[in-house]
Protein backbone atom coordinates (compact mmCIF):
# COMPACT_ATOMS: atom_id res chain seq x y z
CA UNK A 1 0.00 0.00 0.00
CA UNK A 2 0.95 3.95 -0.91
CA UNK A 3 0.06 6.43 1.65
CA UNK A 4 0.62 10.20 0.48
CA UNK A 5 -0.99 13.33 1.15
CA UNK A 6 -1.75 15.76 -1.36
CA UNK A 7 -2.03 19.65 -0.93
CA UNK A 8 -5.25 21.11 -1.56
CA UNK A 9 -6.20 24.52 -3.69
CA UNK A 10 -8.38 24.97 -0.47
CA UNK A 11 -6.15 26.87 2.65
CA UNK A 12 -5.41 24.90 5.72
CA UNK A 13 -6.64 21.22 3.49
CA UNK A 14 -5.32 18.32 2.23
CA UNK A 15 -6.05 14.83 1.15
CA UNK A 16 -4.80 11.50 2.67
CA UNK A 17 -4.46 8.84 0.20
CA UNK A 18 -4.79 4.91 0.99
CA UNK A 19 -3.90 3.52 -2.51
CA UNK A 20 -3.18 -0.32 -2.82
CA UNK A 21 -1.46 -1.88 -5.09
CA UNK A 22 -4.40 -3.43 -7.88
CA UNK A 23 -4.11 -5.00 -11.52
CA UNK A 24 -7.41 -3.76 -11.75
CA UNK A 25 -9.31 -0.64 -10.65
CA UNK A 26 -11.16 -0.32 -7.29
CA UNK A 27 -14.03 1.19 -5.69
CA UNK A 28 -13.05 4.31 -3.67
CA UNK A 29 -14.58 5.58 -0.28
CA UNK A 30 -13.59 9.28 0.54
CA UNK A 31 -13.94 9.64 4.57
CA UNK A 32 -14.76 12.76 6.48
CA UNK A 33 -13.94 12.90 9.84
CA UNK A 34 -16.41 14.65 12.93
CA UNK A 35 -15.32 16.11 15.86
CA UNK A 36 -17.00 19.63 15.90
CA UNK A 37 -14.38 20.88 13.84
CA UNK A 38 -11.69 20.32 16.49
CA UNK A 39 -8.67 18.73 15.57
CA UNK A 40 -9.18 15.27 13.31
CA UNK A 41 -9.87 12.41 15.16
CA UNK A 42 -7.59 8.85 13.79
CA UNK A 43 -10.55 6.96 14.98
CA UNK A 44 -12.91 8.87 12.30
CA UNK A 45 -10.36 9.01 9.97
CA UNK A 46 -7.26 6.61 9.55
CA UNK A 47 -8.36 3.74 10.86
CA UNK A 48 -11.73 3.85 8.82
CA UNK A 49 -9.46 4.60 6.00
CA UNK A 50 -7.39 1.33 6.54
CA UNK A 51 -10.52 -0.76 7.64
CA UNK A 52 -12.14 0.14 4.31
CA UNK A 53 -8.81 -0.90 2.56
CA UNK A 54 -8.87 -4.66 3.81
CA UNK A 55 -11.81 -4.84 2.16
CA UNK A 56 -10.00 -3.46 -1.34
CA UNK A 57 -11.54 -0.21 -1.19
CA UNK A 58 -9.22 2.84 -1.99
CA UNK A 59 -9.27 5.48 0.68
CA UNK A 60 -9.29 8.95 1.38
CA UNK A 61 -9.17 11.12 4.25
CA UNK A 62 -10.05 14.68 3.56
CA UNK A 63 -8.19 16.99 6.02
CA UNK A 64 -10.67 20.34 6.26
CA UNK A 65 -10.15 23.30 8.32
CA UNK A 66 -10.62 22.70 11.76
CA UNK A 67 -9.80 24.83 15.26
CA UNK A 68 -8.73 28.27 14.37
CA UNK A 69 -9.30 27.95 10.68
CA UNK A 70 -12.95 25.86 11.12
CA UNK A 71 -15.15 26.96 8.34
CA UNK A 72 -18.37 24.82 6.96
CA UNK A 73 -17.90 26.96 3.40
CA UNK A 74 -14.42 26.15 3.43
CA UNK A 75 -15.04 22.28 4.70
CA UNK A 76 -17.39 21.76 1.52
CA UNK A 77 -15.22 23.34 -0.69
CA UNK A 78 -12.03 20.96 0.66
CA UNK A 79 -14.15 18.54 0.20
CA UNK A 80 -15.23 18.95 -4.05
CA UNK A 81 -11.54 19.44 -4.25
CA UNK A 82 -10.53 16.30 -2.84
CA UNK A 83 -13.50 14.81 -5.45
CA UNK A 84 -11.91 16.61 -8.42
CA UNK A 85 -8.78 15.58 -7.09
CA UNK A 86 -9.17 11.51 -7.45
CA UNK A 87 -11.92 11.75 -10.27
CA UNK A 88 -8.99 13.51 -12.56
CA UNK A 89 -6.10 11.12 -11.34
CA UNK A 90 -8.83 8.05 -11.51
CA UNK A 91 -6.32 5.91 -13.87
CA UNK A 92 -2.72 6.43 -11.34
CA UNK A 93 -5.16 6.38 -8.34
CA UNK A 94 -6.56 2.61 -9.53
CA UNK A 95 -10.08 3.83 -8.80
CA UNK A 96 -13.49 2.80 -10.19
CA UNK A 97 -15.12 6.13 -10.76
CA UNK A 98 -18.44 4.78 -11.02
CA UNK A 99 -18.00 2.88 -7.85
CA UNK A 100 -16.92 6.12 -5.52
CA UNK A 101 -18.50 7.31 -2.47
CA UNK A 102 -18.57 9.44 0.83
CA UNK A 103 -18.52 8.47 4.58
CA UNK A 104 -19.16 11.15 7.35
CA UNK A 105 -19.47 10.84 10.88
CA UNK A 106 -21.25 13.42 13.00
CA UNK A 107 -20.03 16.77 11.69
CA UNK A 108 -18.50 14.66 8.76
CA UNK A 109 -21.82 13.49 8.75
CA UNK A 110 -23.26 16.38 8.12
CA UNK A 111 -20.21 17.32 5.28
CA UNK A 112 -20.52 14.21 3.59
CA UNK A 113 -24.57 14.70 2.88
CA UNK A 114 -23.91 18.53 1.51
CA UNK A 115 -21.84 17.19 -1.18
CA UNK A 116 -23.81 13.71 -2.14
CA UNK A 117 -26.83 16.18 -2.43
CA UNK A 118 -24.50 18.87 -4.14
CA UNK A 119 -24.95 19.93 -7.67
CA UNK A 120 -22.38 18.09 -10.15
CA UNK A 121 -20.70 15.69 -7.54
CA UNK A 122 -19.22 12.79 -8.32
CA UNK A 123 -20.46 10.48 -5.18
CA UNK A 124 -22.27 7.24 -6.29
CA UNK A 125 -23.18 6.26 -2.41
CA UNK A 126 -22.81 8.11 0.92
CA UNK A 127 -22.95 6.55 4.14
CA UNK A 128 -23.58 8.72 7.28
CA UNK A 129 -22.63 7.71 10.63
CA UNK A 130 -24.56 9.34 13.81
CA UNK A 131 -24.54 12.34 11.24
CA UNK A 132 -25.69 15.99 12.13
CA UNK A 133 -28.16 16.56 9.75
CA UNK A 134 -29.77 19.90 11.19
CA UNK A 135 -27.94 23.62 12.43
CA UNK A 136 -28.37 22.78 16.23
CA UNK A 137 -25.07 22.16 16.95
CA UNK A 138 -23.82 25.47 15.28
CA UNK A 139 -23.01 27.46 18.18
CA UNK A 140 -21.82 24.37 20.42
CA UNK A 141 -19.37 24.15 17.16
CA UNK A 142 -18.60 28.01 16.58
CA UNK A 143 -19.69 27.31 12.72
CA UNK A 144 -22.72 28.05 10.53
CA UNK A 145 -24.11 25.70 8.71
CA UNK A 146 -27.36 24.38 7.25
CA UNK A 147 -29.93 21.89 7.27
CA UNK A 148 -29.07 19.04 4.93
CA UNK A 149 -31.95 17.12 4.47
CA UNK A 150 -33.61 19.53 2.77
CA UNK A 151 -30.95 19.09 0.37
CA UNK A 152 -32.66 16.05 -0.83
CA UNK A 153 -33.73 15.38 -3.90
CA UNK A 154 -34.25 12.18 -6.73
CA UNK A 155 -30.70 12.51 -7.43
CA UNK A 156 -29.09 11.76 -4.12
CA UNK A 157 -27.12 8.62 -4.42
CA UNK A 158 -28.43 5.37 -2.30
CA UNK A 159 -27.93 6.14 1.33
CA UNK A 160 -26.32 3.82 3.80
CA UNK A 161 -27.24 5.42 7.61
CA UNK A 162 -26.60 4.74 11.04
CA UNK A 163 -26.33 5.69 14.55
CA UNK A 164 -27.87 4.94 17.92
CA UNK A 165 -30.95 4.73 19.94
CA UNK A 166 -28.93 6.30 22.98
CA UNK A 167 -27.37 9.55 21.14
CA UNK A 168 -28.01 12.65 23.01
CA UNK A 169 -25.93 14.73 20.99
CA UNK A 170 -27.84 14.42 17.53
CA UNK A 171 -30.75 12.41 18.30
CA UNK A 172 -32.32 10.29 15.78
CA UNK A 173 -35.57 12.47 16.05
CA UNK A 174 -34.10 15.57 15.18
CA UNK A 175 -31.51 14.17 12.71
CA UNK A 176 -31.07 11.04 11.45
CA UNK A 177 -35.25 10.82 11.11
CA UNK A 178 -35.29 13.82 9.14
CA UNK A 179 -33.47 13.13 6.63
CA UNK A 180 -34.21 9.44 5.59
CA UNK A 181 -38.02 10.70 5.86
CA UNK A 182 -36.45 13.20 2.70
CA UNK A 183 -35.31 9.95 0.94
CA UNK A 184 -38.23 7.61 1.12
CA UNK A 185 -40.25 11.02 -0.05
CA UNK A 186 -37.74 11.31 -3.17
CA UNK A 187 -37.72 7.72 -4.05
CA UNK A 188 -34.08 7.12 -3.07
CA UNK A 189 -33.05 4.21 -1.93
CA UNK A 190 -31.50 3.54 1.44
CA UNK A 191 -30.66 1.76 4.15
CA UNK A 192 -31.07 2.37 7.86
CA UNK A 193 -29.43 0.87 11.01
CA UNK A 194 -30.41 2.81 14.38
CA UNK A 195 -29.08 0.24 16.91
CA UNK A 196 -30.25 -0.10 20.28
CA UNK A 197 -26.74 -0.12 21.64
CA UNK A 198 -23.99 2.07 21.52
CA UNK A 199 -23.82 6.01 21.23
CA UNK A 200 -22.18 9.48 19.72
CA UNK A 201 -18.69 9.41 18.11
CA UNK A 202 -17.75 5.93 18.48
CA UNK A 203 -16.98 5.14 15.13
CA UNK A 204 -15.97 0.97 14.34
CA UNK A 205 -16.81 1.16 17.92
CA UNK A 206 -14.24 -2.08 18.07
CA UNK A 207 -10.77 -2.54 19.78
CA UNK A 208 -8.56 -0.69 16.69
CA UNK A 209 -10.95 2.41 17.36
CA UNK A 210 -11.21 2.34 21.00
CA UNK A 211 -7.68 2.38 21.82
CA UNK A 212 -7.30 5.52 20.29
CA UNK A 213 -11.17 6.71 21.65
CA UNK A 214 -11.35 6.43 25.49
CA UNK A 215 -12.05 2.55 25.35
CA UNK A 216 -14.84 3.14 24.08
CA UNK A 217 -16.38 0.02 22.19
CA UNK A 218 -19.72 -1.79 21.75
CA UNK A 219 -19.52 -5.03 20.17
CA UNK A 220 -23.43 -4.80 18.72
CA UNK A 221 -22.98 -1.41 17.42
CA UNK A 222 -20.01 -2.55 15.80
CA UNK A 223 -21.91 -4.72 12.81
CA UNK A 224 -22.63 -1.52 10.91
CA UNK A 225 -19.39 -1.47 9.51
CA UNK A 226 -19.43 -5.13 8.37
CA UNK A 227 -23.51 -4.62 7.22
CA UNK A 228 -22.09 -1.38 5.09
CA UNK A 229 -19.77 -3.25 3.13
CA UNK A 230 -22.48 -6.20 2.71
CA UNK A 231 -24.79 -3.18 1.85
CA UNK A 232 -21.57 -1.53 -0.60
CA UNK A 233 -21.12 -4.96 -2.48
CA UNK A 234 -24.79 -5.54 -3.12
Amino acid sequence: MKIESVSLEEKNSSLDMYISNSDVKLPGIVIIAGGSYNPIKERDSERVALSYATHAYQAFVVQYPVGENKSYATAKVAIAQSFDYIVSHADELNVDTDNLGIIGFSAGGQLAAAYANSEGNHAKFEILGYPVIKPTLDEKMGVTTEDVSKMVSANTPRTFIFGSINDELTPFGNHILSYVQELDKNNVKFELHEFGTGNHGISLANKYTGIVNGDRTDEHFSKWFELSVDWLNN
